[in-house]
C-alpha cells in the first residue's frame, strides 16, 4: 500500500557469498600469489604482507605462495626467505594483536586447518605451515608436465576440501600456480568434475605479472589469458588495472603518516620497508575481500576499498573479464579508492598499535533493525511505492565511544533516485519511488570519535 511504513521483518536470506551463507562467522578463505622481493628489488610484497598479517584475524589465509612475477622469471627460492621473516615478526606480535579480539591462545593445529571463525588470530606455526613455493617460472608456455609444485598441490586440496566457501586467490605476481592446478586437474577428472573445481576459486590479480615487466604488454604469453578464454563462466576473474595504481599513488602522497606510524611499529612495523615505486600496490587484492561490510566479494558490481568493477572487454582486445581499465568505470573505481583510503589507511594505523603495544581503538558495531548478522548484507523485500524505516540506533562501539551515522546509496545499481530522509541520524526512511525496479545498495556507514575515526559498514540491498 503507497505509503506504507515498513518496519522490515528482515529477509535475512543467504547472500550468496560463501561469507554470509549461514551467517555463520566464519572468515572467508584466501590464498595469496606473491612474488615477494629483497626491498632493493620491490618493496611492496614485504609491504603487503605485513598489511595482510595485521589483519589475520579477518581471513582463513589458506595458503601463501611464493611465485614468479615481474621482476623475478625464474623466480630466486632464496626470496622465500621475506615471507618466512614477516611471519617471524607476526609470531613476535600477535599475542599483542589477540588482545584486540581478548583471545587467550591458540586452537589445536588440527583445528587450525579447519574452519576458522572471524576475530580468531592463527598462530605463527599454522601459517608456516602454509607457506609453501609455487611455479618459479612464468607463461603459459611451461604449464603442463613438469610444473606442478607444492603450491599448485596445496590448491588441489583446498579445493576438495568438504568446504561450501569459495576461495580468493590473491595474485600479488603471477596467477601461474593456480593455472596449473586447473590444469593437473584437466588431465585426471571429468569435465564436469573440472567445471566443480574450478568454480571453487575467483581470482583477482594485480595487472598481469605472468611474465617479466618488459614483456607485459604481450597478453598471449600469459596463463592468466588461458585461464579468461578457456573458464569464462565458470572462473570469476578480476582483473584490476587502476585500482592498484591509486593504492601506490595515494600511499606515496600519506607516506609521512606510513613513516610515523606503521614502521617501525612492533616487529611487523620494522619489517614494513621504505617504497620504491609505489605502496602497497597488491594490498588491493585482498582489501577486496575484507569483511567489514562494505561490500560482498561474490558480487563485484559493489564498491569497497578495491574500488568499483564492470565485467567487460580485457585491455587484451579478446577475453572478457571484471576490470575497471577503460573509462568511466576507470574513474568511478578511483574516486571510490580516494574517497575510502583515509578510512583504509587510518584502520590500519589503529591495528599497527595494537600490534605494538597490545592496546589501541577498536571498530564500531553496526546493528540495523535489530539484526546484527555482521558483514553479509541485509536483505529487504519492497514494493513501490513502499517507505522503509531503518533503524541503526542499536550499534555501539566496544571502547564507549560516541558515533556519527551516514546513509548513502552506490549510484552505479538501481536506476532509480531514492531519497533518505535522515542521512546523518542513525534511523532514517526511504521512499521507494512509484516506477522502481530490480535492487537498490543502501551503505550505512559508522565512524567513532575515538583515536583515527574507526569505521564500520553495514551494507542494505532493497529487493523491489
Amino acid at each position: 500500500m503507497k505509503g506504507k511504513i515498513i518496519i522490515l521483518l528482515l529477509l535475512l536470506a543467504a547472500s550468496i557469498s560463501g561469507l554470509a551463507k549461514g551467517d555463520d562467522g566464519l572468515k572467508p578463505r584466501l590464498v595469496v600469489c606473491t612474488d615477494i622481493a629483497p626491498a632493493d628489488v620491490e618493496p611492496d610484497d614485504m609491504e603487503s604482507m605485513v598489511r595482510l598479517m595485521a589483519y589475520a584475524d579477518c581471513f582463513e589465509i589458506e595458503a601463501l605462495i611464493t611465485s614468479v612475477g615481474w621482476n623475478c622469471d625464474p623466480y630466486p627460492v632464496e626470496w622465500a626467505q621475506y615471507l618466512q621473516r614477516v611471519i617471524e615478526a607476526y609470531r613476535q606480535d600477535v599475542p599483542n594483536l589477540m588482545k584486540r579480539s581478548e583471545q587467550q591462545d591458540y586452537l589445536p593445529i588440527e583445528q587450525e586447518n579447519g574452519s576458522q571463525k572471524l576475530g580468531y588470530w592463527p598462530s605463527a606455526d599454522y601459517l608456516k605451515s602454509r607457506a609453501v613455493m609455487g611455479s618459479e617460472r612464468g607463461g603459459i608456455k611451461v604449464i603442463g608436465e613438469g610444473n606442478d609444485s607444492p603450491g599448485s598441490d596445496l590448491l588441489i586440496m583446498l579445493a576438495d576440501e568438504a568446504d561450501e566457501r569459495p576461495i580468493y586467490v590473491a595474485a600479488w605476481g603471477g596467477a601461474n600456480t593456480l593455472a596449473q592446478a586447473i590444469w593437473r586437474v584437466k588431465q585426471t577428472r571429468t569435465a564436469e568434475e573440472l567445471k566443480r573445481f574450478v568454480r571453487k576459486f575467483r581470482i583477482y590479480t594485480i595487472t598481469d605479472q605472468d611474465m617479466q615487466y618488459n614483456m607485459r604488454m604481450d597478453r598471449a604469453y600469459s596463463s592468466h589469458q588461458w585461464l579468461r578464454k578457456e573458464f569464462t563462466e565458470d572462473l570469476q576473474f578480476i582483473w584490476d588495472e587502476g585500482t592498484w595504481q591509486e593504492q601506490c599513488e595515494l600511499g606515496k602522497c600519506h607516506w609521512p603518516q606510513h613513516a610515523s606510524e606503521i614502521q617501525r611499529k612492533g616487529a611487523l612495523g620494522k619489517e614494513y620497508p621504505t617504497y620504491k615505486w609505489g605502496v602497497e600496490g597488491d594490498t588491493p587484492s585482498f582489501l577486496y575481500v575484507m569483511p567489514h561490510g562494505l561490500n560482498d566479494p561474490e558480487d563485484p558490481h559493489q564498491a569497497g576499498w578495491a574500488g568499483y568493477h564492470e565485467r567487460g572487454l580485457c585491455p587484451d582486445s579478446l577475453t572478457t573479464a571484471w576490470t575497471s581499465w577503460e573509462e568511466p568505470v576507470r574513474s568511478i573505481s578511483i574516486g571510490y579508492k580516494k574517497r575510502f583510503y583515509p578510512d583504509e589507511l587510518n584502520d590500519f594505523i589503529a591495528r599497527m598499535q595494537w600490534a605494538a603495544e597490545g592496546q589501541g581503538n577498536r571498530n564500531p558495531q553496526i546493528v540495523i533493525n535489530s539484526d546484527d548478522h555482521r558483514p553479509s548484507p541485509l536483505y529487504i523485500k519492497a514494493k513501490a511505492g513502499d517507505t522503509i524505516r531503518l533503524d541503526a540506533s542499536a550499534s555501539s562501539d566496544p571502547d564507549g565511544d560516541n558515533l556519527t551515522f551516514l546513509w548513502w546509496f552506490q549510484p552505479e545499481i538501481g536506476k532509480a533516485k531514492l531519497q533518505i530522509a535522515t542521512p546523518t541520524m542513525p534511523t532514517t526512511t526511504i521512499r521507494i519511488p512509484q516506477d522502481a525496479k530490480g535492487c537498490y545498495h543502501l551503505i550505512c556507514e559508522v565512524h567513532d570519535d575515538g583515536p583515527h575515526h574507526l569505521v564500520a559498514y553495514r551494507r542494505v540491498i532493497i529487493e523491489i
